[in-house]
């Protein structure tokens, strides 16, 4: 090798990079949660943005991103599939027309309300493999954001 130090730079990296090893644990948790989600045909990110619809009263694009901590056009893209599956509409914000609301429909709210046992199954699995640590690390993250 070339440069050793540089190698040695990127174990380094590796092993304390922070970023990496959430990247790393969010595939994992979106895999685990896909699978657990698959006999409904959702994924574990449509099941969080159909959470984050499920309000008295239809969000903003803009109050999901922010939830969700996307940019509203990644909102609106996610979005798509579960329009044209009938889960969920798009509308004109009646307060200012050149916003979007989005809500659930009933069958989206049908297939929510299914899915929620399956993720209440599979997160009580995750938090029991996590030896009583699962609230320390839902601090930790959410001191990052």
């Amino acid at each position: 090798m070339s440069n050793p130090a540089a190698y040695a730079t990127t174990l380094h990296i590796k092993d304390h990079c922070l970023c990496l090893h959430a990247q790393r644990a969010a595939r994992t948790l979106s895999r685990r949660f896909d699978e657990a989600f698959r006999p409904l045909g959702i994924t574990s990110g449509q099941f969080s943005l159909m959470n984050g619809l499920n309000r008295p009263e239809p969000p903003t694009i803009g109050a999901v991103a922010v939830l969700l901590a996307m940019d509203r056009s990644t909102v609106t893209a996610n979005l798509k599939p579960l329009e044209r599956a009938g889960l969920a509409t798009v509308s004109v914000d009646a307060k200012d027309r050149r916003g979007r609301r989005a809500a659930l429909t009933d069958a989206g709210r049908v297939l929510l309300a299914a899915a929620t046992p399956v993720w209440i199954r599979e997160h009580a699995r995750l938090e029991a493999g996590l030896n009583g640590e699962a609230e320390a690390l839902r601090a930790g993250l959410r001191g990052v954001g």
